[in-house]
């Protein structure tokens, strides 16, 4: 039987949606490949960032108002791209300055003088990141129009509702459908222009439940059941730190003192959460660390619930429980392209944090719909890995969640069918966290009567477990459950991103076991030369098939995940909505970067230095005589994130990466 699920295409443009998780890199080809050696006197067009003239509904009602202040990015080509991506996927031993890193990869002064001139003459003014890459103009829309030869227009852009997600709201903002034009001899340095347009595609999602389990008896010594009525969805860092072996590290006094973590987002922290959680809720002990907040682009606003600042919060206060004594960065840019971008490449500038993570990102089909329609160039999602090699490169570690949507990452974004990598975990230049469930038992009630769940042991994130139980207590049927809870770690094969060499000869990363409960139909054209799946047909019992992939494996690790055995958060902005401050419940792999970024802190300063990128040493770790990790074998339906399952006998799974980590036996390894 076919079912048509729901579906959010797109009549000949894309929409830039985005998801937990934050852009990352086009085939690395069409990054590298730089256009014709234009005449220098002769205007050129250069790529820009979201084009929101096409967007679905969108409306002009007028030019935009030439006094209105606007901060554009300008990313420029690093040099020597082929040699520092190779060593960076190879491992980096001998870690760059961010000068030394201008002098070998950023852009030339003299080519940056000309482009910085040239905007002077507009009446613009530009700040030169230190790397030599990002170069921030601030100025208005008549200067820019003057300067890059466009016309920008007023836009209503209707609200996009994303199905089981927050919808982007409706936004009034500035653009232009016309490309941006430099003279040759400038154009030739410049990737990408981000920021001619204000609107604001980025959406924060984390994952909540308030179901499963039993109501807790009145005066329960639990006090997050007695809060919650959630039983198996109440942990905390210590947790996280009991399960994955850093208990032996805080033992031997590493702490994360002298270490620097950051958290790139875009949603405000609420002031004093996470000082709130740890001594209240977490129980931290307190230290002389610091919590810094940096707006960049001039900030992302109020906190709120709407905006995401939920987000920050748990990514603050995981991180920072992990690490107690590492001081804190949060970069907090607003929701738009340039300030996306300027987050990454101000942490990597300044070079403070020794490990960076972020929660926010968007599927590979999107990022493909989009560049087929014009409304985001393949040089966008580009500009951010040269952030990543950067951060690579001087050793800052990174780490961002691999999503939400199971094996079909993009069904709660355009509502395609097929098996879809996020973005950008699928970057080689970022390690990327899968999730899992714990185990854990409890029933589930509702109005068709009461179940028991049981997880008899941890396994790949994968709401399968739950289809039957939840259609039972619900009286719905199992085609509308399996459509509400298409939840699971993010995980398979990139199409975009090319196999990295750390990753190549590992067993199991070009192969993969499967469990094809959901097999895509009805194929239509989203945007142009693009066509997908819209429905699928559905097998309760489907067998276990092999088969083989290639392009970057994602994930590269995972831990717990899963909001039915998930965390506590304190978000005051709650109080907005009318919603408790601090609840249970919650998880997603926003949960799992942070918690690694934080535990990166701590092997850091066991250490006395820093580890940088993981992803070399990690898949080299796996692969040798004694593996810092269990990889989650289990080849089945009790095992998954949708579809994939575990490869027995193999060190990796697109289920769950090279499996669940032990930090202490990790950090040794690295410092061996």
């Amino acid at each position: 039987m076919t079912r048509s699920f729901y579906v959010s295409l797109f009549t000949g443009a894309a929409l830039a949606t985005m998801m937990i998780m934050a852009p990352g890199a086009l085939a690395s080809t069409q990054a590298a490949t730089p256009s014709p050696s234009p005449s220098p006197s002769a205007q050129v067009p250069v790529q820009q960032g979201t084009d929101v003239a096409a967007l679905p509904g969108a409306t002009a009602f007028g030019d935009t108002p030439p006094d209105t202040p606007e901060t554009v990015s300008f990313i420029l080509r690093e040099r020597n791209l082929p040699q520092l991506k190779a060593a960076v996927e190879h491992g980096v031993t001998n870690f760059l300055s961010v000068s030394q890193f201008a002098a070998t990869y950023g852009q030339t002064p003299a080519n940056i003088a000309q482009l910085t001139a040239y905007l002077a003459k507009f009446g613009i003014s530009t700040q030169v990141y230190a790397d030599n890459v990002d170069v921030v103009a601030t100025g208005t829309a008549g200067q820019f129009d003057q300067a890059l030869s466009v016309q920008q227009k007023q836009f209503h852009v209707p609200a996009m509702s994303r199905h089981g997600f927050s919808p982007i709201p409706a936004q009034t903002v500035h653009g232009t459908a016309q490309s941006p034009m430099l003279p040759g001899g400038i154009a030739r340095n410049v990737l990408a222009i981000l920021g001619l347009t204000n609107y604001g595609p980025f959406s924060s999602q984390a994952v909540h439940v308030n179901r499963s389990v039993t109501k807790p008896q009145a005066g329960s010594s639990n006090s997050c059941v007695a809060l919650t009525g959630l039983a198996s969805a109440c942990h905390l860092p210590s947790d996280f730190a009991a399960e994955y072996g850093l208990n032996p590290l805080y033992k031997n006094g590493a702490t994360g003192a002298g270490r620097t973590l950051a958290i790139v987002t875009l949603a405000a922290l609420d002031p004093g959460a996470p000082q709130f959680f740890w001594k209240h809720v977490a129980n931290v002990p307190a230290s002389n660390r610091s919590v810094t907040v940096v707006n960049i682009d001039g900030g992302p606003g109020a906190p709120s619930d709407a905006s995401g600042s939920g987000e920050t919060d748990l990514d603050v206060e995981q991180s920072g429980a992990l690490a107690p004594g590492a001081n804190v960065i949060v970069y907090q840019a607003p929701n738009s392209d340039p300030g996306f971008a300027d987050a990454f490449f101000t942490a990597a500038s300044v070079n403070t944090a020794d490990s960076v993570s972020t929660s926010w990102g968007e599927s590979e089909t999107v990022i493909r719909a989009a560049v087929a329609s014009g409304t985001e160039p393949p040089a966008y999602v580009a500009a951010f890995d040269e952030a990543y090699l950067e951060l690579a490169i001087q050793g800052q570690s990174g780490f961002d969640a691999a999503a939400d949507g199971g094996a079909y990452d993009d069904f709660y974004e355009l509502g395609t069918t097929s098996l879809s990598v996020d973005n950008p975990a699928d970057s080689p230049f970022m390690t990327a966290a899968g999730g899992t469930t714990l185990p854990w038992t409890g029933q589930l009630t509702g109005p068709d009567g009461t179940v028991t769940v049981t997880v008899p042991r941890e396994r790949a994130w994968g709401w399968d477990y739950l289809w039957q139980p939840l259609a039972s207590i619900t009286g719905t049927s199992i085609l509308d459950t399996v459509e509400a809870n298409v939840v699971g770690t993010g995980g398979g094969f990139s199409v975009l991103e090319p196999t990295p060499s750390y990753q190549q000869g590992v067993p199991g990363t070009q192969n993969f076991h499967a469990v094809q409960y959901l097999t895509p139909t009805d194929f239509e054209t989203i945007a142009p030369g693009l066509t997908e799946p819209t429905a699928w047909t559905f097998n309760p019992t489907p067998g276990v098939s092999r088969g083989q992939g290639s392009g970057r494996a994602v994930p590269d690790l995972a831990t717990n995940a899963d909001p039915e055995s998930g965390y506590l958060l304190y978000e005051p902005s709650f109080a907005g909505v009318g919603e408790p401050v601090l609840q249970g419940g919650w998880g997603g792999t926003s949960f799992s970067a942070p918690q690694l970024n934080g535990s990166a802190a701590v092997i850091d300063s066991f250490l006395g230095h820093r580890a940088g990128l993981w992803n070399p040493s990690i898949y080299a770790f796996a692969t040798g005589s004694s593996s810092p990790f269990t990889p989650l074998q289990e080849s089945g339906t009790g095992s998954d994130n949708l579809y994939y399952t575990g490869n027995p006998g193999q060190v990796y799974n697109q289920g769950s990466g090279l499996g669940l980590p032990n930090m202490s036996q990790l950090a040794a390894d690295f410092a061996g």
